[in-house]
């Protein structure tokens, strides 16, 4: 159910200022509404954030899962510890920019051979200057030739040879390339690799066991959080004398509101949202519905506030799509397994969890239905008892239980029509529900579009099955629908029935292509039949594949076809849950109930943490 709201604007002296902030955050239920996002001590506040941000990222990419110690600190000690770990990331970074400066060092080097370059240095302060420079062959014979050039041979560098002039530089039109002599030798760099890499293990011990401090930045970043909020709520105050803070409050929460700024006396105007208005979303989930949550919030999907909340129709064909798309009751129970391992090892189930369990369950009872374990007909040659679950008519093995191939097949798809049909007849019924309340006049449209679904429906069925159905029927209802909404399409509370009309038909070949999409969107369904067909031959092919290697040396690579097909079909399949299940959702359903998924989540000015922490932390 989607709360009611009250808009609300509360107002106080200038001099109230900090009171009036926070004691709205103390009462925590006023979602403040053009809030400003930017401002000079929030943008501070951001900063200085950022800081223990960035250390707390560092700690849970660094941590060591295996390590499950977690210590909770704060204040004073928990600074100290921060500083430390500031500098020990920092020190870590300079460190690893230093290692690679010495093993490039070391690489440009090399190929000279060991040698102090104090002892070049010491012959240039005698007056005999070297020159370090790498010539190919052909130049190293020029030099050769070159009485008045002395050089030292040293090693071959790559293709060229390494070569030291002294007294005079390499002379002009010879293709050379010269070598500064290194600060230290290759000794020295490599004790100094050697030192740095030890003092980076150091380091890296530090600030892996840096990680059982993660509650602590996790707590004092919500600290910081509450005081960003605090700054932007206090940017968006408007008014020099009288300030004043607008926003909205759920209907329920009005007493509360109301008795909060009188005790504090605060004036205030409470009133019902207009049309112009647009109030955040707040959801009410009922125990069984909140399981669904996890889905919207990782879509990022939130109704419109005069939408529709489709989480109870949502969880119910979702599941049932689930199944479908799955198709498989060997694959429901390997969701069940992993149901239960996450039970086990969280001990408490979270939504996501007992999700898992409601699809595995819907999963089983599918593949029961149609006789599919693992995608193999020998599950039920050797488990006959199980052949007493399924529904000859959309069973995927008609051989098993005695019917015609072409006959399930064709069940099947009708069932999904039946499905697509239901679905989409639902939503028009509750427009008409709705606006019958509402008094609009478009309801007649909304039970053109229900006839329309029903009778294309049939179409569906005649054109892709081939059943007998009343042709003129469909024809004439189809048409009726078409009138129906072109000319109540753009009725509505206030509007002259004349000027709905001419509205109506001006929308004449935009309703002609929406009739069009809602044939496309009845056919759509079919896609679970098709998803669901390939996911079961898929899993038989990899079953004919291992069939083969089930006996004697090759045992253990038949069951590592088997093993691993099956997990690629089962990761297609959550896959095509996403494309196809959550699709025939949020766009085919949601869209013949005019949702557009605009609204925003309701998020009301208030403390996130308590005193004493916010104290210790700050």
């Amino acid at each position: 159910m989607i709360e009611k709201m009250k808009k609300v604007v509360i107002l106080a002296s200038s001099s109230s200022r900090k009171k009036l902030l926070l004691s709205l955050r103390e009462n925590g239920v006023m979602h403040i509404t053009d809030m400003v996002h930017s401002s000079p001590s929030a943008d501070s506040l951001e900063s200085e954030k950022s800081a223990y941000a960035k250390v707390l990222q560092t700690l849970k990419e660094r941590m060591d899962k295996s390590d499950k110690d977690r210590i909770s600190i704060s204040g004073s000690e928990f600074e100290s510890v921060h500083a430390s770990l500031v500098k020990a990331i920092g020190r870590e970074a300079e460190l690893k920019d230093e290692v690679i400066a010495l093993q490039n060092e070391r690489e440009r080097i090399a190929p000279f051979g060991e040698f102090n370059p104090d002892d070049i240095k010491a012959l240039r302060d005698e007056g005999i200057p070297v020159y370090i420079y790498s010539v190919g062959k052909k130049e190293e014979e020029i030099l050769r030739s070159d009485d008045r050039v002395r050089f030292v041979p040293l090693r071959w560098s790559g293709k060229g040879r390494a070569v030291a002039l002294l007294y005079t530089p390499m002379p002009e039109g010879i293709s050379c390339q010269e070598y500064k002599i290194p600060e230290r030798s290759l000794a020295e760099l490599d004790a100094a690799l050697l030192a740095d890499r030890a003092e980076l293990a150091e380091l890296s011990k530090t600030i892996t066991l840096g990680a059982r401090y993660i509650p602590s930045y996790e707590a004092i970043l919500k600290v910081w959080d509450e005081k960003i909020t605090f700054e932007r709520v206090s940017a968006t105050v408007g008014g020099s004398d009288v300030i004043y803070l607008s926003g909205y409050v759920p209907a329920k929460d009005e007493k509360k509101f109301r008795s909060f700024a009188e005790s504090e006396s605060f004036a205030y105007m409470i009133s019902d949202p207009g049309d112009e208005d647009n109030p955040p979303t707040l959801v009410r989930y009922t125990r069984v519905t909140r399981i669904v949550k996890p889905i919207f919030d990782i879509l990022g999907t939130v109704p419109g506030y005069r939408e529709y909340d489709i989480s109870s129709l949502f969880l119910v064909f979702f599941s049932l799509f689930f199944a479908m798309i799955i198709g498989d009751g060997g694959y429901g129970i390997v969701f069940l397994l992993v149901a239960i391992f996450m039970h086990v090892k969280s001990k408490k189930p979270s939504d996501i969890n007992i999700l898992l369990y409601v699809l595995s369950v819907v999963t089983i009872i599918w593949g029961a239905l149609t006789g599919t374990w693992f995608g193999s007909e020998a599950v039920l040659e050797h488990l006959p008892f199980l052949k007493n679950f399924i529904v000859p008519a959309i069973t995927n093995f008609p051989d098993a239980v005695g019917v015609d191939a072409t006959w399930a097949q064709n069940m099947l798809m009708k069932f999904c029509f039946i499905l697509g049909a239901v679905q989409l007849g639902l939503a028009r019924v509750m427009n008409i529900i709705r606006k019958a309340k509402e008094r609009d006049l478009s309801l007649v449209a909304e039970a053109g579009w229900f006839i329309d679904v029903v009778m294309l429906y049939m179409m569906a069925l005649y054109l892709v099955i081939g059943e007998a159905v009343p042709f003129g029927i469909i024809i004439g209802g189809i048409a009726l629908g078409f009138v129906l909404v072109c000319c109540f399409s753009a009725q509505g509370p206030g509007i002259k029935f004349s000027d709905g009309l001419k509205a109506s038909l001006g929308g004449f070949f935009t309703t002609f292509l929406d009739t069009i999409s809602c044939f496309s969107n009845i056919m759509s369904y079919i896609r679970l039949f098709a998803v669901g067909m390939a996911s079961l031959a898929i899993a038989q092919s990899f079953n004919g594949m291992a069939e083969g290697l089930l006996s004697g040396f090759t045992l253990p690579l038949g069951i590592a076809v088997i093993a691993i097909g099956h997990l690629l079909n089962l990761v297609m399949g959550i896959l095509s849950v996403v494309v196809h299940g959550v699709r025939l959702n949020l766009l085919e359903f949601s869209g013949a109930l005019g949702m557009e998924w605009t609204g925003y989540n309701y998020e009301p000015f208030k403390k996130m943490v308590n005193d004493n922490k916010a104290a210790d932390n700050s």
